[in-house]
């Protein structure tokens, strides 16, 4: 009798549970999650999400292209997250990618093509007061579209704007005055500016979308996507070459920052990933830079490895990182790699994550091919791009969780570690005034079944 009854209770205590955390599913193939970790789909229907953030109410925010910006509040208790009550914050189509929010949740800045804007923010109702600024104009590019944003809290939150080349090899980018393929920093209380007007951080960077600030030390990093169809000496190489990039930029607090306006190589140097499949690659090693000039190449690596910065890490080529977040100690940077579209075997594709060490750099050496350690991955990657996931925006709530856009799939995740755990445990654990009321009635049911149980003792 009594077995009979604790089998009952442990049924409908699950059942109980389950109902409690409705999880939505997805029409490709069950992601794979690491051993340690958890992963959530936790909204649908988005148009093409791509950066989020989270304001000082742990509000969600996330740009929609062809939509703007809306919010979501979120309703949780551990890895057993919803969101709901979706609004629209800003109803501006053109913004396409970048976003970022002032600790006090008053001011809000996001990305075009042609111009990054600040807007009045209302963190207690999303709301915006009035129309959006424009600060920043005279963005436009014909290659790529999205203006990576980040506020550099160790540097006093100056703002800092990457942008990308006018097409895959953008050979006006040699000339630092252009303004393409590079990184500049601004004061963003100031009027409306060119962008060629701003300070450059670093420049010969083909697509630097991941922008992050290790907490640690104020130490400025940025993810490069690199060309595609590469050729040296009138062979393409482009599958296992040039690779991505983790580029160093020093830190912006220090005045006398060698790192500061430093050249990374693009269009004329690039990443070795795979030195065998290099022509006349002679010493070459993985993390070094090799030129593609179609006469005298070889004479030419010299020069991408003296007169240029050299990246501190490598990424297998076409993988494209998109986002990077570091955790609130500077251990652990997360990136998110929107995946290959023209590898004949797909890469990336996934949620990774690279351990730092106390002096503010990566633990792996520069030539290193195992720097990144997937924690969140399509588990069947031959439909990629076109059924599974795409990784584009990460984002921290304020208990720790790790939120990821799935741009192509307009989908939203939860990553945790086990248990519903914060993947980032400097941050505060969530309060009980924040867990939702319907994870409470299940505490409810739980309790109600016990003295049942106890009766029947």
């Amino acid at each position: 009798m009594i077995n009979q009854l604790l089998f009952t209770i442990a049924a409908l205590q699950a059942r109980a549970i389950a109902q409690s955390c409705p999880s939505l599913t997805a029409t490709y193939p069950t992601p794979s999650v690491a051993a340690g970790y958890e992963a959530r789909l936790i909204a649908q229907g988005l148009q093409k999400p791509r950066g989020i953030i989270f304001d000082n109410k742990n509000n969600l925010l996330v740009v929609e292209r062809n939509v703007g910006i809306t919010s979501f509040q979120v309703d949780s208790s551990g890895s057993c997250v919803s969101l709901k009550n979706k609004k629209t914050v800003v109803g501006d189509g053109t913004l396409n990618h970048g976003i970022e929010l002032t600790d006090d949740g008053k001011t809000l800045y996001a990305s075009s093509l042609e111009s990054v804007l600040k807007y009045a923010y209302d963190s207690n109702s999303q709301t915006i007061n009035g129309q959006g600024e424009v600060i920043i104009n005279e963005l436009t590019t014909q290659g790529t579209v999205t203006r990576t944003l980040l506020l550099a809290r160790k540097a006093g939150n100056k703002l800092l704007v990457s942008r990308g080349g006018d097409e895959n090899i953008d050979l006006s980018s040699v000339d630092v005055n252009g303004g393409e393929a590079q990184i500049r920093i601004f004061d963003p209380t100031k009027g409306k500016i060119a962008y060629t007007a701003g300070t450059t951080l670093g420049w010969g960077l083909r697509n630097a979308v991941g922008v992050a600030e290790n907490p640690h030390d104020g130490g400025i990093w940025s993810a490069e996507n690199n060309a595609d169809n590469i050729e040296r000496d009138g062979f393409n190489i482009h599958e296992n070459n040039p690779a991505e990039e983790l580029n160093y930029h020093g830190k912006l607090s220090d005045a006398n920052n060698p790192l500061l306006n430093k050249n990374y190589g693009y269009p004329l140097c690039y990443g070795v990933w795979n030195a065998t499949d290099i022509p006349s690659a002679g010493r070459l090693q993985v993390g070094q830079q090799f030129a593609i000039t179609n006469e005298n190449s070889t004479n030419q690596d010299a020069f991408c490895n003296t007169d240029r910065q050299a990246p501190r890490l490598v990424f297998q080529p076409h993988t494209s990182p998109l986002d990077m977040k570091f955790d609130g100690k500077g251990e652990n940077l997360y990136l998110s790699l929107h995946g290959s579209w023209n590898k004949q075997d797909p890469v990336g594709y996934s949620v990774s994550v690279i351990e730092f060490g106390a002096d503010g750099q990566p633990l792996e050496a520069s030539t290193s091919t195992n720097a990144l350690t997937p924690i969140l991955s399509n588990s069947n990657t031959t439909g990629c791009p076109g059924f599974c996931f795409r990784p584009a925006g990460l984002a921290w709530d304020r208990n720790g969780r790790l939120y990821m856009t799935s741009d192509n799939t307009g989908e939203i995740y939860v990553i945790t570690k086990s248990g519903g755990k914060a993947l980032d445990e400097s941050r505060p654990a969530e309060s009980a005034a924040s867990t939702s009321s319907s994870y409470s009635a299940v505490g409810l049911f739980v309790g109600v079944v016990a003295s049942a149980f106890a009766y029947f003792l």
